[in-house]
């Protein structure tokens, strides 16, 4: 599904270089939940902009679904983008003046899908988070929870092959994480292929599989605990 092989990104200055990722190797298979964490700084957003195609990458190789995006141009990017790849965020990024109905179908509008077709999944798609009843109503006319249950619908409506999400649930008060953590597992029970970036380990933990970055690099803690002396030292 998702496969990056010695992948780096570099931001460049006069003066200086930064590496954002270095050497980054991940793969995710169809129908995986795996969650990124890591401490601030670590690469994660860089990663998750990567793998959604909004940033490209210095050097390495990313394969999506079968297909090498190394050489596309935003064109070709943007295109796999939007009819493969759902995305959540943390901040919503609903538009505060259509309503939710409006909100979710948009991104279906930029496929020239006609009318009927895009009102169909974009209803559905709110059926699927519970939100149904909740159509006609406005972002601001709803709570933190269900303005990003709109989000995933958003996602849902586009039919992806991977859904991205960058801390879907660090705005949101615990109650209101938990359903959504719940929706994300109900997705992945049904096949979805979820890649989700976290810094909560309790939310991390729900995941299939944890993927830890530090520095631009996947780390196996469990092999750094094996074999660095000063990590293993009792503490007393």
């Amino acid at each position: 599904m998702l496969s990056m092989s010695n992948l780096s990104k570099v931001y460049r200055t006069e003066m200086v270089e930064t590496y954002a990722l270095r050497q980054f190797n991940l793969q995710v298979r169809p129908g995986e939940f795996v969650a990124v964490t890591g401490p601030s700084g670590s690469g994660k957003t860089t990663f998750l902009t990567i793998a959604g195609l909004l940033e490209a990458f210095t050097s390495g190789t990313y394969t999506l679904d079968g297909v090498d995006v190394s050489g596309m141009n935003d064109r070709q990017r943007s295109k796999i983008r939007n009819e493969k790849i759902g995305f959540i965020f943390q901040a919503f990024n609903l538009i505060p003046d259509l309503n939710v109905l409006d909100n979710v179908e948009v991104p279906l509008r930029y496929r020239g899908l006609p009318a009927a077709e895009r009102r169909k999944r974009a209803a559905d798609a709110l059926a699927r988070v519970g939100l149904a009843a909740r159509s006609r109503h406005y972002p601001a006319e709803l709570s933190g929870g269900q303005q990003q249950r709109v989000a995933i619908a958003r996602a849902l409506a586009g039919q992806p092959r991977l859904l991205l999400a960058d801390e879907p649930t660090g705005n949101l008060d615990s109650t209101m994480a938990r359903s959504v953590m719940d929706l994300l597992e109900e997705l992945h029970a049904e096949g979805a292929t979820i890649v989700m970036v976290t810094h909560d380990p309790q939310l991390a933990a729900r995941a299939q599989r944890n993927v830890h970055v530090i520095d631009g690099q996947v780390v196996d803690i469990a092999a750094e605990l094996r074999l660095d002396p000063v990590l293993l030292r009792p503490t007393v």
